[in-house]
């Protein structure tokens, strides 16, 4: 057991009186006002360097952070210092949106999973523009993950994208469209051969661009989805986002299996190595994979780079194991022969 999930982790699971949702921006905050000489110790003790490329892309090492931990970018000199090779952050909007009711984030603990139904909660992707000029570029790469606004209706899908895309690809190094959350009414719709097909050719410009995937999808869905990607361009594939499925659920947690969002972390690891290893399959390892869900140990991110996936990221498994994990699957994960990384 290592001095997080001894001391830090249950003093944070504390906070708010043990909401997770305070915790969390309560976290987000505190490594927004970490100044240099801090962010330079913490580099010091948690950087790896293993570099790789993949869709055009140098990466110093293979372990990003997903979407969802940092959603307008407010703590982002603080995750290269935390060890990140990238960082992904939104999912953000065209339009500035609240997200779902309160509360919409929930541990379980006894299965180390996460049950969130969030709702894209963003200050919007002119907000995020501002924040990325200002920045200035990050010593990693960066992924800017965008969604539908739910004021806009769906046939109005690719215009509210393109908005977004427009204010941000500059200052991105991938853009990843997430058409798979569970949280905002009739997105996974947009996971249909025509939806996907217009949505990706109207995103075709200079910046790789890559589709992120429900766990939930059928195996002929997927495979219609990659031809789909496949046809118009697309940079890579993320799998997977959160499912909607309560398998895995400890006993312990059970009480959350009627609470409405995905759930994330160890009850996904299986099924989100399953749909990544479908996906280099059947696309003949001609779409390169960033791994996510369920990536809880440095075995379980080489075994999803052995499935095929070229890239990891973490969430669940950064909220539970804390910065330790990051250096542990840099330093551990085995670089797969399977995956693709041109």
């Amino acid at each position: 057991m290592s001095l997080f999930t001894n001391v830090a982790r249950p003093a944070l699971f504390r906070l708010g009186g043990g909401d997770a949702e305070h915790a969390h921006e309560w976290t987000l905050n505190r490594l927004a006002q970490l100044p240099a000489p801090a962010l330079a110790a913490m580099r010091r003790w948690y950087s790896f360097a293993n570099p790789v490329e993949v869709f055009g892309v140098r990466f110093p090492n293979r372990v990003g952070l997903a979407a969802g931990v940092d959603k307008n970018g407010v703590a982002l000199p603080a995750w290269p210092a935390l060890g990140f090779g990238f960082v992904e952050v939104g999912t953000v909007t065209a339009k500035p949106q609240p997200g779902n009711d309160k509360p919409r984030l929930f541990r379980a603990k006894s299965s180390e999973g996460i049950v969130n139904r969030m709702g894209f909660n963003n200050a919007g992707a002119a907000a995020l523009a501002d924040r990325l000029a200002a920045l200035g570029p990050l010593d990693v790469p960066l992924g800017v993950s965008l969604g539908k606004s739910k004021v806009t209706p769906l046939e109005d899908a690719v215009e509210d994208y393109l908005t977004s895309y427009r204010l941000l690809h500059p200052y991105a190094d991938y853009i990843a469209v997430n058409v798979s959350s569970p949280n905002t009414p009739g997105l996974r719709t947009l996971q249909d051969k025509d939806a996907i097909g217009a949505l990706l050719k109207a995103l075709d410009g200079p910046v790789p661009v890559l589709v992120k995937i429900a766990p939930d999808l059928t195996e002929p869905a997927i495979a219609e989805l990659i031809e789909v990607c496949l046809a118009h361009g697309a940079a890579g594939i993320i799998a997977t986002n959160t499912t909607l499925s309560r398998n895995g659920l400890a006993p312990e947690d059970q009480h959350l299996a009627s609470e409405a969002g995905g759930l994330s972390g160890a009850p996904l690891t299986a099924r989100a190595r399953e749909v990544v290893r479908f996906v280099h399959t059947e696309s003949g390892g001609r779409l390169p994979i960033i791994g996510v869900g369920g990536i809880m140990s440095a075995d379980d991110a080489s075994r999803m780079l052995d499935a095929g996936a070229a890239l990891v990221q973490l969430y669940s498994g950064f909220i539970y194991k804390g910065p330790d994990l990051v250096l542990e699957v840099a330093r551990g994960a085995r670089p797969s022969r399977a995956a693709v990384t041109r």
